[in-house]
């Protein structure tokens, strides 16, 4: 353990009916932290012991993944229940707004969340994940469905749990560093920690429901004018989602800024922490626009 795990707590809240574990530092106004696939809380751990300096930090498991409940209902895991599940741990954690951050699916459920309560977000931080329009938009070109093609492959049944499990978990722990642009920033330590959390008694399973359920809502929605203030952070060679699905996000969102960063994965805030919580400060510095 590290001196700053040390200082970690773990916990847990009960939210939506499913237990949910967390890792929590810091005091202050709540900063809360949703990770994306195939990851779990520890994806923030460079931006965890950052923040605490200001705000309590927590950083979630979602459902399905690590600690957290796993639910055997394929039912469970849509986006209603993930947005009932993020407004039970704020109000569950004794807070009635929080900063919200967001990385791939955590970043999907953070746009919903914000768009379904914005008065419980203060602002919101979304790193490598489009808006839900422009995503529904890109699944329209030739180009982005190709870097989809796992979202496909992961609709069928069993296949992609033996896949992602198959030689000691390989498939994930290349969906990490293959990915990454700068190998160094995932450890081997790092590796075995995501793949001993996705080996937990039925955590791919619950991982994958993720996207068994996700095809069926992605277009059915009118989207709003978001008031809520939107920071986007995107490292632009992600291999999975094209930099081309950022444009024109300003029609969605009010208040929006985006800041790229070059030579970067879809791992942003692992790759490049330093850079991603300058951008994160600065932005949490800012006046509101009114």
């Amino acid at each position: 353990m590290t001196v700053l795990e040390g200082l970690w707590q773990h916990e847990y809240v009960i939210s939506n009916g499913v237990k949910l574990h967390y890792v929590t530092q810091g005091e202050g106004p709540l900063m809360l932290m949703l990770h994306g696939f195939p990851e779990f809380w520890y994806s923030w751990r460079h931006q965890i012991p950052e923040f605490a300096k200001d705000y309590k930090v927590v950083a979630l498991d979602l459902r399905g993944y690590n600690e957290s409940d796993k639910p055997q209902e394929e039912s469970t895991y849509v986006m209603s229940e993930f947005i009932k599940d993020v407004e039970g741990v704020i109000r569950g954690l004794g807070y009635d707004r929080c900063i919200l951050v967001g990385h791939d699916w955590g970043g999907a459920i953070a746009w919903k969340f914000t768009y379904a309560h914005p008065e419980m977000v203060e602002r919101l931080i979304v790193l490598n994940i489009p808006h839900p329009a422009k995503f529904a938009e890109g699944l329209r070109n030739p180009q982005q469905l190709m870097r989809s093609w796992y979202v496909f492959f992961f609709q069928l049944p069993i296949l992609p749990e033996l896949w992602l499990q198959a030689f000691d978990y390989e498939a994930l722990a290349n969906a990490l560093t293959g990915m990454a642009v700068d190998k160094s920033a995932f450890t081997p330590a790092d590796i075995e920690a995501y793949k001993d959390a996705a080996a937990k008694r039925g955590a791919l399973t619950a991982m994958l429901n993720y996207y068994r359920n996700a095809l069926s809502n992605i277009g059915q929605q009118e989207w709003s004018l978001l008031e809520v203030p939107t920071l986007m952070i995107w490292g632009e060679k992600d291999t999975a989602l094209g930099k081309e699905l950022t444009y024109g996000t300003e029609e969605y969102v009010r208040n929006f800024q985006i800041r790229y960063i070059p030579t970067c994965s879809h791992w942003v805030q692992q790759e490049r922490p330093e850079l991603v919580n300058q951008y994160i400060r600065e932005f949490l510095a800012e006046e509101t626009v009114g």
